[in-house]
């Protein structure tokens, strides 16, 4: 049984799975309510990327809600955490879950935040439902048509060999992964997808991983022909190989997002906010912050 968190932090039950390409899931989510006296009715909502969860950005959530005096929410996309399994995994049906996250939430005035797969969802999200977003932060991900590093087919294998090998202790399934994924901090993040179960003891994928291979053609599009007007802010890696697709496609970008502005964070890769999380949560406030500052002058 999987289960979501409501607003008001009672564990409820949901659906495991669902299918219909028209049918949204109910999101499960992590809530870091704002504290003190003076509180921002301006909500943020994270997205994390391909093979993540709300719990990878528990600590940066957590310093945001501070720092922002804000309510931050942590999500997880379909197929991925304690989300419904369900297909298909499109960027359209993921932005279609979270516009229906905010109306069963009742929020507004609501800032999104995207890492790579979480970022084009919701660069989607801003797209197709404007009104929803008040403010669009992306990170390492461009809104063009790209297909996806070479790495993830190979987690997709990893993980595949750890199903059918079944492993019982967590040492062995971190063997297993070693032969995909030499660098031991990406290894170590991508070893939250597999759970010890309590029935048998052996290590299983919470993802359905099956859906996620075959989905990862679909995770290179992107649509065109849609403007976003709201303030956003694109967040690159300096030694990102999709720091490269900002540089060959700065049209798009601009046609798509004119009132966008771009931050480089120098010596970091993809993973730019777990490689500098102080950098990257410098960036997310001060733009937040000068946003909503102008706006109040205004």
């Amino acid at each position: 049984m999987l289960y979501h968190i409501t607003r008001s932090f009672r564990i409820c039950p949901v659906r495991s799975y669902t299918t219909g390409s028209s049918n949204t899931i109910p999101l499960s989510f992590t809530k870091y309510p704002a504290r003190g006296s003076i509180q921002n009715s301006s909500p943020l909502a994270i997205c994390h990327g391909l093979f993540g969860s709300k719990q990878n950005w528990r600590g940066l959530a957590k310093a945001m809600s501070q720092r922002l005096s804000r309510d931050v929410y942590a999500m997880d996309l379909r197929n991925h955490g304690e989300s419904p399994h369900s297909l298909p995994h499109t960027y359209q049906v993921m932005a279609d879950d979270l516009k229906q996250w905010v109306l069963d939430q009742g929020l507004k005035n609501i800032t999104f935040l995207g890492h790579s797969m979480g970022g084009k969802t919701v660069m989607t999200l801003a797209l197709t439902c404007p009104e929803i977003v008040s403010k669009l932060i992306v990170a390492d991900i461009a809104p063009v048509h790209m297909p996806l590093l070479s790495e993830f087919p190979r987690y997709v294998e990893g993980f595949k060999m750890i199903e059918s090998r079944q492993p019982t202790r967590q040492t062995d399934a971190e063997q297993l992964m070693m032969q995909y994924e030499p660098d031991p901090a990406i290894r170590q993040f991508l070893l939250t997808n597999v759970k010890k179960s309590r029935q048998d003891g052996v290590y299983r994928l919470r993802v359905p991983i099956d859906i996620l291979g075959n989905a990862l053609g679909n995770l290179g599009e992107f649509i065109q022909g849609h403007q976003y007007h709201g303030p956003t802010l694109f967040i690159t890696g300096g030694i990102s190989p999709y720091r490269k697709l900002f540089l060959a496609h700065p049209d798009l970008v601009d046609q798509q997002f004119p009132h966008s502005t771009m931050e480089v964070m120098p010596n970091c890769g993809h993973w730019l906010h777990a490689e500098n999380p102080e950098l990257f949560l410098s960036l997310i406030c001060n733009f937040i912050n000068n946003v909503e500052s102008h706006t109040s002058i205004e």
